[in-house]
């Protein structure tokens, strides 16, 4: 008996039984999220309708216009700034390259002027090498016309010796040149000959002979004397004050 009666509740005579239609869940998500969708689609519209009632969208409109606008004119400001800086930029290059052209001129004027001045320093000496060459009224033999030293700056003394026979077609001399230098060392006396003793010379119408001499430490040199030798008989001499 009570076998029965559970086998009616288990099976489809049971009296409480329904039957239902099965709906799978992702389906109602998708239709929860279409309604959904919906109903924010009609309260925003009901927003954007309740401002255009109300006039705000119409001064945001404006604003918007006019912030357009005051774009555009700053940009045609700023067109009109870079031009302008650009030719401020194009003059100062111009500017710049005159000012380069007149250093370089300047610096070739100096360098022109210090190429004068040489050359007119070489015509002073040259002239005044001819000038020594003029023949003295009676000189006979070999006399010397110019004697130069000048003390340098690293403590060296640079001699020059011009030679000449200011004969007619002399002879050739043979000789020797002797340059001797005095002064004072230490507040003493001091006098010295080139080193190697005097160099050979010949002479046939004039000769130019020059060197170096290094001056000892502490000595100052008050002059120079050169002289001409003929084996033990001097032919020639002349003394420079320094």
């Amino acid at each position: 008996m009570r076998l029965r009666l559970l086998m009616r509740r288990l099976t489809i005579s049971a009296p409480r039984m329904a039957v239902r239609s099965a709906l799978p869940w992702p389906f109602r998500w998708v239709v929860l999220a279409i309604v959904a969708g919906f109903c924010a689609a009609i309260a925003m519209w009901a927003f954007e309708f309740g401002k255009d009632i109300a006039g705000l969208d119409r001064g945001t409109k404006e604003q918007l216009q006019q912030v357009r606008l005051q774009n555009q004119s700053l940009q045609d400001q700023l067109v009109i700034v870079q031009g302008e800086r650009d030719q401020a930029r194009s003059v100062s290059n111009t500017v710049d390259t005159l000012l380069m052209a007149e250093k370089v001129a300047q610096e070739k004027l100096v360098a022109l002027n210090r190429q004068l001045e040489a050359e007119n320093q070489r015509l002073k000496s040259d002239l005044g090498f001819f000038e020594r060459l003029i023949p003295a009224t009676g000189a006979v033999g070999p006399s010397i016309r110019g004697l130069q030293a000048e003390l340098q700056a690293n403590g060296e003394l640079t001699w020059q010796v011009l030679v000449i026979q200011a004969t007619k077609n002399p002879a050739a001399f043979s000789g020797r040149l002797e340059i001797s230098f005095s002064g004072l060392m230490d507040g003493r006396a001091w006098s010295a000959n080139l080193p190697g003793g005097g160099q050979p010379v010949v002479v046939k119408q004039y000769a130019r002979f020059e060197g170096v001499y290094p001056v000892p430490a502490n000595v100052v040199i008050h002059s120079v004397t050169a002289k001409v030798m003929a084996g033990q008989l001097v032919r020639a001499t002349q003394t420079l004050k320094l």
